[in-house]
């Protein structure tokens, strides 16, 4: 099965016992000849090729055929002579030599000389089963009840992340998941936590199976990433949730994404004629997005940087004030099949659209989870002596602050949300409340939203806490 961006291995339906694959708990090194196995089974031969979809259709119907996932119920039969008939495997308590386990439906098709019963065996191999299949063979029985399920797929890449009880078996687990997934050629696992060795979010890891090769190509939201897995951070895992930001910016805003990565919320939104100023502190990281600003064509839209985030903040706000207007024109495709009218001219092609890139920042996106709210102190003041560019006395609010963070999974989610608020409060230096929404009973003007993302782990969930920049922070005298 093709997996792509966020990735499991999806669980079947528990085979009935004669199809499950041989059973080794003893094997240390894959062996994948040692999964064959012989069934022995019943099948109706059909004698006329213009018969198989009707008989196949009313054994169906009367529960006679064998139906196993992934197995063809269709199989070629070699008669004595070399001649090769279609046959209908049928279930697997049907006897052809008993025809008290026959029901009325297969009695009639061989009485009528439709069908004939005859043996079959059937050969089933490695290639037949699936992950979970082969592992539940080769797994410690005590161990067979958390099969490792989940990963991460990025470009042809696997990332595992095992828990230590599974590390024995990490060999294993990776070349049956390469070999189970054909688009996978790399499997490594994480030896230690993201960003415990690295200011850039990278992370250790092993090779378990494959190509020593982490130059991956890597698709999200109609955008193409290339880079090295090794050196840049990228999570599959938060495809849904870049898709859920994106769509709250407006063609024609402007975003700044203070920790970007390699793109994947400012690309994006290229694509959909915003302007993203684009910051990544990860020398590496801006060259990917470089690169990605190029390949997707929002070179017009997106603009990187590469400096310390909290720097970035601040910079971005002066420097836009300040910079020369951009306009955007995108002109629509020229349509070839244009009516001509009587006099031989053609109706004019529509004007092309222009698109005038703000002077202030409409979204801050701060995806840096571990510590972003650290960086909201650069919030303050950050339109000091500016104020005639916002409402009252214009049309222009304040920003939208979108800040990532992780908080305990609590089993009330109201706690988690106002440890966050508080957090929040102490950097900006202004109080925020999870009452402060547009329908709470706070002061709806902040427009707070936390947005649970993920959980991460038993007691750690991502968060996503969106708020307006109140004028008391935006103006302040520092």
């Amino acid at each position: 099965m093709e997996i792509k961006q966020k990735s499991s291995v999806q669980v079947p339906r528990e085979l009935p016992a004669m199809f499950r694959p041989p059973v080794n708990r003893a094997m240390r090194t894959l062996d994948r000849s040692f999964f064959r196995k012989t069934i022995p089974l019943a099948t109706a031969k059909v004698f006329q090729k213009s018969e198989i979809a009707r008989v196949r259709k009313e054994l169906g119907a009367s529960k006679d055929l064998l139906v196993i996932p992934r197995l063809s119920g269709v199989q070629d039969f070699k008669e004595a002579d070399g001649s090769v008939l279609k046959s209908l495997l049928l279930r697997e308590d049907l006897m052809h030599n008993d025809k008290s386990t026959w029901s009325p439906k297969v009695t009639e098709l061989v009485e009528k000389g439709t069908v004939a019963v005859a043996p079959y065996e059937l050969t089933l191999d490695y290639d037949f089963w699936s992950y979970a299949d082969i592992m539940n063979a080769i797994l410690p029985e005590q161990e067979n009840q958390e099969v490792p399920q989940g990963f991460t797929q990025v470009g042809h890449v696997v990332h595992l992340n095992l828990r230590e009880h599974w590390l024995p078996f990490k060999h294993f687990i990776a070349e049956v998941l390469k070999d189970k997934n054909p688009t996978v050629r790399t499997v490594i696992n994480k030896t230690e936590d993201v960003g415990s060795t690295s200011q850039f979010r990278t992370f250790p890891f092993e090779l378990l199976a494959g190509d020593n090769d982490l130059n991956v190509v890597q698709h999200e939201q109609d955008c193409e990433f290339h880079f090295d897995y090794s050196r840049v951070y990228w999570n599959s895992r938060l495809e849904t949730e870049h898709r859920r930001l994106v769509e709250k910016f407006q063609p024609g805003q402007m975003v700044c994404d203070v920790m970007a990565g390699v793109g994947p919320f400012a690309v994006p939104a290229g694509k959909k004629r915003i302007f993203v100023w684009a910051n990544d502190l990860n020398p590496h990281g801006y060259e990917v997005m470089m690169d990605a600003v190029q390949r997707n064509k929002v070179k017009d839209f997106v603009t990187p940087f590469n400096s310390d985030g909290r720097d970035f903040i601040r910079n971005s706000a002066t420097q836009l004030l300040e910079s020369d207007p951009v306009a955007v024109e995108i002109h629509p495709k020229v349509r070839r099949d244009r009516k001509r009218k009587a006099d031989g001219s053609q109706d004019p092609q529509p004007p092309a659209k222009v698109y005038n890139r703000p002077s202030v920042v409409d979204h801050y996106v701060m995806n840096l989870p571990a510590t972003a709210i650290e960086f909201l102190d650069a919030f303050q003041g950050l339109y000091t002596g500016k104020e005639a560019h916002f409402a009252p006395q214009t049309s222009q609010q304040l920003p939208m602050v979108h800040v990532y963070c992780f908080s305990g999974h609590s089993e009330n989610e109201v706690d988690d949300h106002a440890n966050i608020c508080e957090r929040i409060s102490e950097r900006i230096g202004y109080k925020i409340t999870p009452e402060d929404r547009v329908d709470g009973s706070g002061n709806a003007a902040i427009e707070l939203n936390i947005h649970n993302v993920r959980l991460v782990s038993p007691k750690k969930q991502m968060f996503c806490a969106s708020f307006r920049l109140p004028p008391d922070v935006a103006f302040r005298k520092v």
